[in-house]
């Protein structure tokens, strides 16, 4: 059984999140520079079986692509050409890095900590894998 990759595209920035073998749970894996994504990911994918990507996709609140499907629509192409046999499903990302801070807060994390994109960039990603894996249930 493999896992589900879930990914939070920014121009500077991937956040990861992945799902557990029987893909109950989405849990934060990592964040790595944009540039890095590839060898990161074939490294991964070695080691790792994986069963699909969840890419979070950013629409606006009229449900219209936002701005920056411009540079995350080229990097679904790139992912799917790589990577053929494995399917990519698109979430919405709306609020995931406002829900992102919101659940850091909660969780205690000291606010030098919270200002980490990094850390918002991977639980974001946490959070549309999540998301997906809800609707994939009912």
């Amino acid at each position: 059984m493999g896992r589900i990759i879930g990914i939070d595209y920014g121009k500077k920035r991937v956040g990861l999140a992945v799902t557990d073998p029987l893909k109950i749970f989405a849990s934060p894996l990592t964040t790595v520079n944009t540039q890095e994504f590839d060898s990161f990911i074939d490294e991964y994918i070695e080691k790792e079986q994986i069963d699909g990507f969840v890419v979070g996709y950013a629409v606006k609140m009229n449900n219209l692509p936002s701005e920056s499907v411009k540079y995350i629509n080229p990097f679904i192409g790139k992912l799917k050409k790589r990577f053929p046999d494995i399917p990519v499903y698109l979430e919405d990302e709306r609020f995931t890095s406002k829900i992102a801070i919101k659940t850091m807060i909660d969780g205690g994390m000291k606010k030098k900590k919270r200002q980490d994109k990094k850390i918002i960039d991977k639980i974001s990603a946490s959070l549309i894998l999540q998301s997906w894996l809800q609707k994939e249930k009912h």
